[in-house]
């Protein structure tokens, strides 16, 4: 039987010498007795399981809000991934990039299973509905908006609410939240993506960025392009000619044919989203290890000291510029499908008549929520109930839509 220690010491003599060892975590902020079995970032991973929070990710939505009407029943929802389901997927990749290029597998998947934990319901419709509520708030307050690159980040970031959750969850007796290492609350608030924008606090995330949280980047952008294909195939929202301009996409049906004869339509996209996988994960592993072999990184500080750290773990420029037009393919056919707009006016909708009826009257949020005691300013209101929209599921967002509106 393997304690903490001889794990720690494997690590040592496995991982590459820019991996991240548990045994130099720069620790947690509330001192804890080692566990005698596991790594800190093994106990990092098993705490985020147990939270309430990731459980709800099951019943988040991922693209498709689905709502139950005369032309879309809600069980044809069934099959489309949630945030929970996306969240595994995006930790199997990971820890594949992770075990290939001798990063710390635990790390990686502490990181992955935490990176959309504060996603608000209805997926990315339901976060942009608050991030404009919140922006519009704070000009109505006479603040500013700050712009970081083409993002917002004053109004609601999912990643800052994440970082949030893993930090005031009230579930041990001697310190708030879970009292994670600070390389996997550092990983949570830089998590940056095509679709995702890292928080702006940046002096954690600076000061203990490791390859490993890159490496969950990556894989979220890769799991998010290929399995949104997927579910947009399977609800016929797009076919297959519809992304022929890509020439990503005519390389991964060609690397197909005459293996997709006599089959079902179902097994079929299972082996062309298996082709675009691979070779998405390929190419990221080629181009990432020449990266790193360039560098010659002898140690994780040298990784942070680094002008360029963020570009290692990366795409090679073809990869990154196919990817770019399937990806636009995807935004203008299946995004803008005209069903899903439907569905994304419908969530934007039933968020901002939540938060309009709560800011009218916050005593209709739960007393754990809601302190009738507390003496709240305007804009701590206002944040109180961002975040507990924020926190709803699906089902939760639309059973109080019907109970108050």
């Amino acid at each position: 039987m393997r304690t903490r220690e001889e794990i720690e010491q494997l690590e040592v003599k496995n991982l590459a010498p820019y991996a991240m060892c548990s045994k130099d975590s720069g620790g947690r902020f509330h001192e804890e007795p080692l566990d005698s079995k596991r790594t800190c970032y093994q106990r990092d991973r098993d705490r985020i399981v147990h939270l309430r929070a990731f459980r709800n990710l099951e019943y988040k939505t991922q693209v498709f809000p689905i709502f139950e009407d005369d032309y879309y029943p809600i069980s044809e929802g069934d099959y489309y991934r949630t945030r929970l389901t996306h969240t595994i997927e995006v930790a199997q990749i990971a820890r594949t990039i992770g075990r290939s290029l001798r990063l710390n597998e635990d790390l990686i998947e502490a990181i992955a299973l935490a990176h959309d934990l504060g996603h608000a319901p209805f997926g990315h419709a339901g976060e942009d509905a608050l991030d404009e509520i919140m922006g519009e708030e704070k000009k109505i307050d006479g603040l500013v908006n700050r712009i970081i690159g083409r993002h917002k980040v004053s109004g609601f970031n999912h990643n800052k609410r994440s970082y949030e959750i893993v930090k005031k969850e009230k579930r041990y007796p001697d310190f708030e939240g879970l009292n994670l290492t600070r390389e996997a609350l550092a990983g949570i608030l830089a998590h940056e993506t095509t679709y995702d924008v890292p928080s702006d606090e940046k002096e954690l995330s600076a000061k203990f960025l490791t390859l490993e949280a890159k490496v969950v980047d990556r894989a979220d952008e890769l799991a998010y392009l290929s399995h949104d294909i997927d579910d947009g195939l399977a609800s016929k929202y797009i076919n297959k000619e519809d992304l022929e301009e890509s020439e990503l996409w005519m390389r991964v049906l060609g690397g197909i044919q005459g293996k997709t004869k006599n089959i079902s339509e179902i097994i079929e996209r299972n082996q062309i989203i298996k082709n675009l996988i691979n070779i998405q994960v390929v190419d990221l592993l080629q181009s990432s290890d020449a990266e790193l072999e360039k560098r010659a990184f002898k140690s994780i500080g040298d990784f942070r000291t680094s002008k360029k750290g963020t570009d290692i773990i990366r795409f090679s420029d073809q990869m990154h510029q196919e990817r770019s037009k399937l990806q636009d393919l995807v935004k203008k056919k299946l995004y803008h499908h005209y069903r899903v707009d439907r569905m994304t006016t419908k969530a934007k909708r039933v968020i901002r008549e939540l938060f309009k009826v709560y800011k009218d009257n916050p005593h209709q949020l739960p007393y754990d929520v809601y302190d009738r005691d507390e003496k709240y300013s305007k804009e701590e209101k206002k944040e109180i109930i961002c975040n507990f929209i924020a926190d709803m599921t699906d089902r939760t967002a639309l059973s109080e839509y019907k109970k108050l509106i």
